[in-house]
């Protein structure tokens, strides 16, 4: 089972150590300060971005309700890694428990490929929007986004369930140092002390399957929405429906090109180094990223985000 202790005639290890900041010792306490804050900033944008969506009836759409479905993994992968990363670096500590690293690598692993998909499920979406616009309140309905989110979210999790069950049911008796600040997948199985090619080999196929099979789609759509938009005869009317995929693109691409660094490009040796910031800016960055980019560009959503804020410091108290 995914939660169980390995058992064999060596003994288990029952913690690890996460020493992405080991060499930082000094200044812990600074990257506590500035990893707070940045998440206080994740949070104080996903929140109220979430809150708008929810409560503006005009936002009740099946581009928003995918929209709010990424923002809301995104938030929910946050919780996986940086509240344990804050608490490490507050109190020195840089253990994890066996089956604490279980669940984040399971949660965190999770969420984002859950995020794979809901990003290939938001380029379907825009190519009906685009390319068959005639048939797109027929096609697109509620009921249809619903079980994009929920395909997306049980196929997300269904995968890293296998890569979790596969890394953890392997014997792990000795090293139990992690060079990274949080449990990442390739990092953890390397700590196994039986033969792992098997399970190596299995994981990359798994992965690549989350990574190109969304990857590929939203490609191949964007193809075929850059047909429909170079059709268009105006160069006014080429510019409004490509600002329409503007953001999803910013998102997209930032999504998936931190996605293949952290989850397919092999790991270096050494506690601090690149590695270590691209997964930063996939921890920090990419939530972050949503909110701001929509809110930005979309003014139905700025109109949705002024609305709640006076509804909320405006309105008169009872």
């Amino acid at each position: 089972m995914l939660l169980m202790m390995p058992k064999g005639n060596k003994s288990a290890v029952s913690q690890f150590l996460l020493l992405g900041f080991s060499s930082l010792e000094e200044r812990q306490v600074l990257l506590f300060l500035v990893f707070s804050q940045v998440y206080m900033i994740i949070l104080t944008s996903n929140i109220p971005f979430l809150a708008a969506i929810s409560v503006d009836w005009s936002l009740h759409t099946p581009m928003y309700f995918l929209l709010f479905a990424l923002s809301f993994s995104e938030t929910c992968t946050t919780f996986a890694v940086i509240p344990k990363l804050l608490v490490n670096l507050l109190l020195g500590n840089q253990t994890i428990s066996f089956l604490g690293c279980t669940a984040q690598m399971f949660c965190f692993f999770g969420f984002r490929a859950t995020n794979c998909f809901l990003l290939s499920a938001m380029t379907y979406d825009r190519y009906m929007a685009i390319r068959k616009p005639l048939q797109y309140p027929v096609v697109i309905t509620k009921r249809v986004c619903a079980d994009l989110v929920t395909i997306s979210r049980t196929t997300g999790f269904l995968i890293v369930l296998g890569i979790s069950s596969l890394v953890f049911s392997l014997p792990f008796c000795g090293p139990n140092a992690i060079r990274h600040f949080f449990c990442d997948i390739s990092l953890v199985l390397r700590l196994a002390c039986s033969d792992r090619h098997i399970a190596e080999m299995a994981i990359v196929f798994l992965c690549a399957f989350v990574l190109l099979g969304p990857f590929m789609g939203i490609i191949l759509s964007y193809i075929y929405i850059l047909a429909a938009i170079l059709k268009i005869h105006s160069t006014p009317g080429r510019c409004k429906t490509f600002s329409t995929c503007a953001s999803h693109l910013t998102v997209v691409i930032t999504h998936f090109d931190c996605a293949f660094f952290v989850c397919l490009i092999p790991k270096s040796t050494s506690p601090l180094d690149e590695d270590t910031f691209i997964a930063l800016s996939y921890t920090f960055f990419s939530p972050m990223l949503n909110p701001v980019v929509y809110s930005l560009r979309n003014q139905e959503v700025k109109s949705a985000l002024r609305k709640l804020t006076a509804h909320t410091f405006l309105s008169p108290k009872m």
